[in-house]
């Protein structure tokens, strides 16, 4: 399938459209990306820059978050690698020239101090093995001095080097001359010439000295800049490491968000289902999934939208077309009971009891069906005015002492009789109190209890009815307000009634700004109760 997308052509000419298919990854790229930003017109004019926007996929998110956690560990890690390699090479350079060049000076002064207590004894002894031995030691130290000075890597220990040097071939001549002269039995000052020897051996002893202080100062100096370089290589490590994983963490909070948040949305909107609302404004950016998810919940949204106005629909139609039908049938009842038919008998009388009784409870019936359709469309008519609620209950209860009285039942009643009056509308209220106080009273088993309460408090008016009845399982407290919904009574397999009393109840206590609830505790029956604002 292409996707469309726009590019504007100078400063507000006609727009481009172009399409691109799906098999274009070189262009679009894992997930989706955006095409190169500037672009040539025919005309030679820029077009000006664009991007086509994509939602990733949770697939592409989530490799897109493994992707950049490997990338980030791996720059650390390559970091870490190369600064140790650094130190490494460092300490290898360091530790080769240094260390090595300490030896060689160890070995220096040992070979000159050699040559000359050889010198000195061939001068007293004059035999020919020392000799020998001041020449052995005099090639190594030559042989060490040029290896030494190879490994020079500072002016400073040039120089000294260079010194040594002169030093070096003013000793080796001093010493060759007096040996000479030995040898040939010619006269020399030999005192002056021993001073000069010795004092030539002392200046190459003190520069052996000055390069054994610049080798270790170098070497101190080195070690001390290899620990500054490892302690501020840690530090940047351990410092890429705690940004590397608070990008991680920020990045996988973001990503998690992003998932999971559009699914909190459905899961509360899908929630709202079995309360019978039917709410299609669930909208989802991304991903792409989750957006698509939510589509199709909004249609299924409309669509039980639509089967749910059916449905009231069809009960507000048949209730307007029961009516007539069942006036009818009520008054030709009347008639027939009044005698206009003829004298009837005594079981005649009694199915027409029977008639009338049932022809009162579908118009009823029919009339709670069209007080349901005008509160569900919103077309119910109030009329509020200040009232008292105890007349309310009182009255509702004087209509009830027939099945009070049949059943034996045991009512309570406490109201205070002093309160406030409230904004109401009368009949409504009174249509709330009959159903809840007629509910108890039916479920109610012969020789039970009732108790009406109402009470003031907290800028509120509660009313609650009681019953020792056979109660409600908790699992549908919060449904039995629902629109033609009816439940098992406890220990008992009867369901009673349309289903439709407790939806007017909940509808008209909403309407006054009120609300209402059910309680219910095992073994003592259920309570109903509703607050109005005083």
């Amino acid at each position: 399938m292409p996707i469309p997308f726009s590019l504007r052509v100078g400063q507000g000419c006609s727009e481009v459209r172009f399409y691109l298919s799906r098999f274009s990854p070189f262009l679009l790229g894992m997930g989706g990306r955006f095409l190169p930003d500037l672009f040539h017109s025919t005309d030679g004019r820029w077009i000006e820059p664009f991007r086509l926007k994509m939602r990733l996929t949770i697939f592409s998110r989530l490799i897109t978050s493994y992707l950049t956690i490997f990338i980030l560990v791996t720059i650390v890690s390559v970091y870490a690698i190369f600064q140790l390699h650094q130190l490494n090479r460092e300490t290898r350079q360091l530790l080769r020239v240094n260390t090595p060049l300490l030896d060689y000076v160890e070995k220096l002064t040992h070979s000159i101090l050699s040559q000359l207590r050889y010198q000195k004894k061939y001068i007293l002894t004059r035999d020919i093995l020392l000799y020998d031995q001041f020449l052995s030691a005099k090639e190594e130290f030559n042989k060490f001095f040029a290896e030494a000075l190879s490994m020079a890597d500072t002016q400073e220990k040039k120089e000294a080097f260079s010194k040594m040097k002169t030093h070096l071939e003013q000793f080796e001549s001093l010493a060759g001359k007096e040996i000479e002269y030995l040898r040939k039995n010619q006269p020399y000052p030999k005192p002056r010439v021993e001073r000069e020897i010795e004092k030539s051996a002392d200046e190459i002893l003190d520069g052996l000295k000055r390069l054994e202080a610049y080798a270790r100062h170098d070497l101190h100096q080195g070690m001390k800049a290899l620990g500054e370089s490892a302690s501020s290589s840690r530090k940047l490590v351990i410092a890429m490491s705690a940004i590397a994983i608070l990008v991680l963490v920020v990045a996988s909070i973001f990503l998690t968000k992003s998932i999971t948040r559009p699914l909190a949305r459905l899961i509360d909107k899908t929630r709202d289902i079995p309360r019978g609302v039917f709410e299609c404004d669930l909208k989802v950016a991304s991903p792409p999934e989750l957006a698509e998810l939510a589509g199709a919940f909004n249609s299924m949204c409309n669509k039980l939208n639509a089967i749910d106005k059916m449905k009231s629909d069809f009960f507000s139609s048949m209730s307007h077309e029961l009516r007539t039908p069942l006036a009818s049938i009520k008054e030709g009842v009347s008639l027939l009971q009044d005698g206009a038919g003829g004298a009837i008998t005594d079981k005649q009388k009694r199915l027409l009891e029977i008639l009338s009784e049932e022809s009162n409870r579908l118009i009823d019936l029919v009339n709670g069906l069209l007080d349901l359709s005008k509160m569900d469309a919103g077309m119910m008519t109030y009329s509020f005015e200040p009232a008292s609620l105890p007349p309310l209950v009182e009255r509702t209860i004087t209509e009830m002492i027939p099945l009070i009285e049949a059943k034996n039942i045991s009512l309570e009643t406490k109201v205070d009789e002093n309160l406030p009056s409230l904004l109401i509308d009368r009949e409504r209220i009174l249509q709330v109190l009959r159903n809840l106080i007629g509910n108890a009273l039916k479920f109610t088993p012969e020789g039970g209890q009732v108790r009406v309460s109402a009470q003031t408090g907290n800028r509120e008016i509660k009313v609650s009815v009681t019953d020792t009845g056979p109660g409600i399982p908790k699992k549908d407290l919060d449904v039995i307000f629902e629109k033609f919904r009816q439940v098992p009574l406890m220990n008992s397999n009867q369901i009673k009634g349309t289903g439709m009393g407790l939806a007017l109840v909940k509808h008209i206590i909403t309407a006054h700004g009120g609300r209402v609830w059910a309680e219910n505790e095992p073994g003592q029956g259920s309570s109903f109760a509703f607050v109005l604002p005083a």
